[in-house]
Order: C-alpha cells, then structure tokens, then sequence
C-alpha cells in the first residue's frame, strides 16, 4: 500500500521505518497504526530484512497519541471514543507484532518520546537514543494510566520506585539518565547519532538472526518462568538452533578462523 504517515526502506538487509508526521512530532492517528501494521506484516512475509530500524522524521520520535485524531470522537458530539477499545485495536497489536517480529529491532530515539511513544521504543530489542532525547509518560496530566506496555516495560527496566515516579510526575527523562537507569540501551551524542545506528544495523544484519530472535523469545519467556522450566526451553532451543545453518557455518568459522557469513537460517 502507499504510506502516508510513514515512510519504508530496505536497504542491503536492513529495513527503516519513519514515522511521518513531523509537523505532529509523528503522533499517532488510526491510519498510522494502519499503516504501520502493513508494513510490519510485509517485513515479517516477505524475509527480505534482517533488521528494522524504527525512527522518526524531524525533531521528535513520537509524542504518542494525536489527541486532535479523528478515531477519539465518539458516535455523537458530546461523546468519546472507548479509549480501551483503542488500545486492543491500535497499540496492542503494534507491540506485539514488533515483539514477534521474525527479525532484531532497534528503535533510534531521534527526539522526545513521550506517552505511547515511549512505550513504542521500548518495545524494540535495542532502544537507543540522541543525548538530547527525553522520555515522558504524560497520561496522568491527561487523567490515564501508561499504555501501550509501559506498565509492563518500566518497573522490569527500572524498578517500582522509579517506575511509579515516571508515571504519577510525567516528568521528561532525558535520554542519558535513561540510560543510567537501565531503561535503555545507551544514548548517544548527537553529532554521532545517525552513523552510529547505521553500524548497528549493519552489524545486527549480518548476525545470525534466528538466534538473535530465540534470544528475545527466550528472555522474554524467562520472565514468567521457574528455572527448571526455562533450562529445559533452552535446551529445546538449543536443540532447533544446533541444526541451523549458522550454527554450521559458525562453528567452521572458527575452526578455519575466518569471519562467519551467516544467512539468517
């Protein structure tokens, strides 16, 4: 489909998806989401990348929801949408596909992220940002709680007590503080930024990613799990990944001391 909201590139394995809407900070309306879950959906189909860089146009990341977004009227005037049946519709299915997705994920926090914006780049593998980025959970100056998984995403990140300050303040957290807390990966100098991301990339992109991915899954699994259950998933894992292609060639890499060409299988 042509995007209107976002923007889609695919350059030697490595995918790159802008949100679009810099005039709005790149907050979200209904066609963003729709247009997100396409492009998600292609990448997932087709296998043609083995990494996705999640960015935004402009001055800021994303400021999250687009309060002025045609899809928060309701049925009459005086009326608002059901916000829940928003989430389920729009922001759950987006973290999930990003969280499923068959491919390591960097979200390169270019500005503010704030409200479900912050969420969005928490749910990449690798959430790195400019110095001069912020984080801000901003729903209760609205009246609402966090969404889009960051009631999930801050307290395992950061704690309870820096969690709960982030959400009742909705203070901006800059992004080098974030980074001292462990909330994300690392932030980076501004001057640095761009050719930093795309070294990564390229690096992820030719790194064995099956692997890459069992390890999200596994992590995420782990979460939830006793110990005796998650050994015996990694063993499971182990087993499936112990066939693989990249684990072949890997392991003749080594041996021969030359540098692996792993192909993702």
């Amino acid at each position: 489909m042509s995007y209107q909201t976002i923007s889609l590139e695919l350059n030697d394995s490595v995918a790159r998806i802008t949100l679009n809407r810099p005039d709005k900070l790149n907050s979200f309306t209904g066609q963003m989401h729709v247009e997100l879950r396409d492009a998600l959906d292609g990448l997932q189909n087709r296998g043609q990348a083995r990494v996705l860089v999640l960015t935004g146009a402009g001055r800021g990341f994303c400021a999250g929801q687009d309060l002025a977004d045609p899809e928060l009227a309701g049925s009459t005037p005086n009326e608002m949408a059901d916000l829940g049946k928003l989430v389920e519709k729009n922001y759950k299915p987006l973290v999930m596909r990003l969280q499923d997705l068959n491919m390591p994920t960097i979200a390169a926090v270019n500005g503010i992220a704030a409200g479900a914006g912050a969420s969005l780049a928490l749910a990449c593998d690798l959430t790195i940002a400019k110095a001069s980025a912020s984080f801000m959970l901003a729903f209760s100056k609205i009246g609402l709680i966090p969404d889009t998984g960051s009631t999930w995403f801050y307290p395992r990140r950061i704690g309870m007590a820096r969690a709960l300050g982030a959400a009742m303040l909705a203070q901006k957290l800059p992004a080098t503080k974030a980074a001292e807390w462990g909330l994300i990966w690392e932030a980076v100098e501004d001057e640095a930024f761009d050719a930093h991301i795309d070294k990564l990339a390229r690096e992820l992109a030719i790194m064995p990613t099956k692997a890459l991915v069992r390890t999200r899954q596994a992590m995420q699994t782990g979460m939830t799990q006793t110990l005796e259950s998650q050994l015996g998933l990694e063993g499971k894992w182990m087993s499936e990944l112990g066939a693989s292609h990249d684990y072949a060639e890997g392991v003749q890499a080594f041996i021969e001391k030359r540098a692996p060409q792993f192909k993702g299988k």
